[in-house]
Protein backbone atom coordinates (compact mmCIF):
# COMPACT_ATOMS: atom_id res chain seq x y z
CA UNK A 1 0.00 0.00 0.00
CA UNK A 2 2.51 2.71 1.10
CA UNK A 3 4.59 1.75 -2.29
CA UNK A 4 1.37 2.37 -4.02
CA UNK A 5 1.02 5.52 -2.83
CA UNK A 6 4.79 6.47 -2.91
CA UNK A 7 4.67 6.05 -6.95
CA UNK A 8 1.17 7.85 -7.87
CA UNK A 9 2.83 10.59 -5.84
CA UNK A 10 5.94 10.66 -7.74
CA UNK A 11 4.10 10.44 -10.28
CA UNK A 12 1.54 13.66 -10.00
CA UNK A 13 5.03 15.13 -8.67
CA UNK A 14 6.45 14.64 -12.33
CA UNK A 15 3.56 14.98 -14.38
CA UNK A 16 3.58 19.42 -14.95
CA UNK A 17 7.27 18.51 -15.42
CA UNK A 18 6.72 16.55 -18.48
CA UNK A 19 3.38 18.06 -20.08
CA UNK A 20 5.73 21.62 -19.99
CA UNK A 21 8.71 19.95 -22.10
CA UNK A 22 9.71 21.40 -24.79
CA UNK A 23 12.67 20.28 -27.40
CA UNK A 24 15.73 22.57 -27.05
CA UNK A 25 16.22 25.20 -29.75
CA UNK A 26 18.75 25.31 -32.27
CA UNK A 27 21.14 28.00 -33.20
CA UNK A 28 23.90 28.65 -36.01
CA UNK A 29 27.63 28.34 -34.65
CA UNK A 30 30.63 30.18 -36.32
CA UNK A 31 33.68 28.31 -36.41
CA UNK A 32 36.21 31.40 -34.83
CA UNK A 33 38.97 29.92 -37.22
CA UNK A 34 37.07 29.24 -40.66
CA UNK A 35 34.18 30.79 -40.26
CA UNK A 36 32.08 27.92 -41.45
CA UNK A 37 28.50 28.34 -40.24
CA UNK A 38 26.84 25.03 -38.70
CA UNK A 39 23.68 24.40 -36.94
CA UNK A 40 23.32 22.53 -33.48
CA UNK A 41 21.61 22.22 -30.35
CA UNK A 42 24.34 22.77 -28.23
CA UNK A 43 27.86 24.28 -28.28
CA UNK A 44 30.63 22.52 -30.63
CA UNK A 45 33.58 23.40 -28.01
CA UNK A 46 35.88 26.60 -27.53
CA UNK A 47 36.17 27.01 -31.22
CA UNK A 48 32.85 28.13 -32.17
CA UNK A 49 31.15 30.74 -30.88
CA UNK A 50 26.79 31.10 -31.30
CA UNK A 51 26.20 32.98 -34.50
CA UNK A 52 22.41 33.60 -33.79
CA UNK A 53 18.97 31.94 -33.32
CA UNK A 54 17.20 30.19 -31.64
CA UNK A 55 15.15 28.06 -34.15
CA UNK A 56 13.08 25.33 -33.95
CA UNK A 57 14.07 23.25 -36.73
CA UNK A 58 17.68 20.93 -37.23
CA UNK A 59 17.97 23.35 -40.13
CA UNK A 60 17.75 26.62 -38.38
CA UNK A 61 15.27 27.59 -41.16
CA UNK A 62 12.17 28.74 -38.50
CA UNK A 63 12.74 30.83 -35.87
CA UNK A 64 11.49 30.49 -32.33
CA UNK A 65 8.72 33.11 -31.74
CA UNK A 66 9.82 35.06 -29.19
CA UNK A 67 7.91 35.44 -25.46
Amino acid sequence: MKKTVLILFAIALAGPVALNAAPAPWYHWRSKSTGTIVCSQTPLGEGWARADGPYRDARCEKPLPAK
